[in-house]
């Protein structure tokens, strides 16, 4: 399983990308030398950003460090709110959480709510190419069977992506990765309830099917700040068969725009740190990556 120590190798890159997200903000221009806190650099003055959206006061949101009756537990189990790090103890600064990773060029959460760790799940369901007749297809280079997975194309930046989203306060992982995955990749929501009784049939075959955790930690998101990060834990799902997902039909709903089934290979351009976990998965699996040895 990858951990944030392999991030820490690669600096985030997603993460000081301007404009910021849903906005014209430029992030203050941070270089590769100077992401890391431990570097001085008295001159530092990140742009301050916090989305109205945010501002707004969802229940998905916190409020303003400072404002009334709001005394955040950061490091530890805040109520129904995990503040706690997959990375472990961060640094609180000024009342605010310090990102683990280094500086972005921007403070404030950006369009995320909550301060320090936002959680996120990612269900990455795999199964192997078929060709008609039902027989594994190879790499005609690598000799490789060639794996997919269930991608979508993210409403807010055309991207495709796995099919993931927040995990709810007091959610256990486990429901927040059937969920997310219901709703995104099968548009559970617009279902009758007679569908949704043999949706759900199926996706509890589908999640005791084998699986492994491919990575819990930090993740390079261009929505991260100096103050409001994305954790996930990635789990992946393989449909060795393919027999159930034969029965679950592939319907984009709630922040999807598209979903389909995708040949794994490193020409995959995916967002976030997506595309480092498809990869992890591919290698564990045996399956085709890349074409040169």
């Amino acid at each position: 399983m990858s951990t944030c120590k392999d991030w820490k190798k690669k600096l985030h890159k997603k993460a000081r990308i301007s404009p910021y997200p849903g906005s014209k903000v430029e992030r203050s221009e941070v270089s590769s030398d100077k992401v890391d806190w431990s570097v001085e650099w008295e001159e530092y003055s990140p742009v301050e950003y916090t989305a109205r959206s945010v501002l707004a006061g969802p229940k998905w949101a916190d409020p303003e460090i400072g404002a009334e009756n709001f005394s955040p537990k950061f490091n530890e189990k805040d109520g129904q709110v995990e503040r706690k790090s997959l990375n472990g103890l961060y640094v609180v600064e000024n009342g605010r959480p310090r990102n683990p990773i280094g500086r972005t060029g921007i403070v404030g959460r950006g369009l995320l709510g909550r301060w320090g760790p936002n959680h996120a799940a990612d269900p990455l369901i795999t199964r192997w190419k078929r060709d008609d007749s039902g027989n594994k297809l190879a790499h005609p280079v690598s000799g490789k069977n060639i794996l997919q997975f269930i991608a979508i194309k993210r409403k807010d930046c055309g991207e495709w992506a796995i099919p993931g989203g927040m995990v709810d306060p007091g959610e256990k992982l486990s429901a927040t990765l059937k969920r997310e995955f219901s709703e995104e990749a099968l548009n559970s929501l617009q279902k009758t309830e007679a569908e949704k009784e043999e949706m759900e049939k199926q996706l509890n075959r589908l999640f005791s099917q084998e699986h492994f955790v491919v990575y819990k930690g930090y993740v390079d998101d261009p929505r991260n700040t100096d103050n409001a990060w994305m954790e996930t834990e990635a789990v992946n799902y393989h449909d060795e068969s393919g027999e159930v997902m034969n029965k679950l039909h592939l319907e984009a709903g709630d922040d999807a725009g598209k979903v389909k089934w995708v040949d794994i290979s490193e020409k995959l351009k995916l967002y976030a740190s997506h595309a480092d976990f498809v990869k992890i998965v591919a290698e564990r699996r045996g399956a085709h990556w890349r074409e040169d040895p």
